[in-house]
């Protein structure tokens, strides 16, 4: 056991006979090493991504609700003739009447050879 840590601290598993397949595995663990660190670094660019894109939708979504109270506001019926006031033009005494228009009544063949 001695001389198999003596050895590993010295790293003779590098330099002896079989070295060669030690050094291909070697450089398999770094290559894995660094995709598992670009992985790990894309995937915290994506999550960063989709916290900046959470936040803008929620500042967007409370804008919108913000710009339609203001229109809500705007399209009140007091807010629009006091408005018209302004430029002389006064809200009506007279409630409106409803026009009904009566379609003709469409005929019937008979009907219309007799005519």
């Amino acid at each position: 056991m001695k001389g198999g840590i003596y050895n590993i601290l010295k790293a003779q598993f590098l330099i002896d006979d079989n070295a060669v397949k030690n050094w291909r595995f070697i450089v398999f663990v770094i290559l894995l090493a660094i995709i598992m660190i670009a992985n790990t670094q894309r995937y915290e660019q994506k999550v960063f991504k989709i916290v900046e894109l959470t936040n803008k939708v929620k500042e967007l979504r409370s804008e919108f609700v913000d710009r339609r109270s203001e229109l809500m506001k705007l399209k009140m019926e007091s807010t629009v003739s006091a408005k018209m006031e302004k430029k002389q033009i006064f809200p009506s005494t007279v409630p409106p009447v409803k026009i009904e228009v009566e379609e003709p009544k469409e005929k019937n063949f008979l009907e219309r050879i007799w005519q």
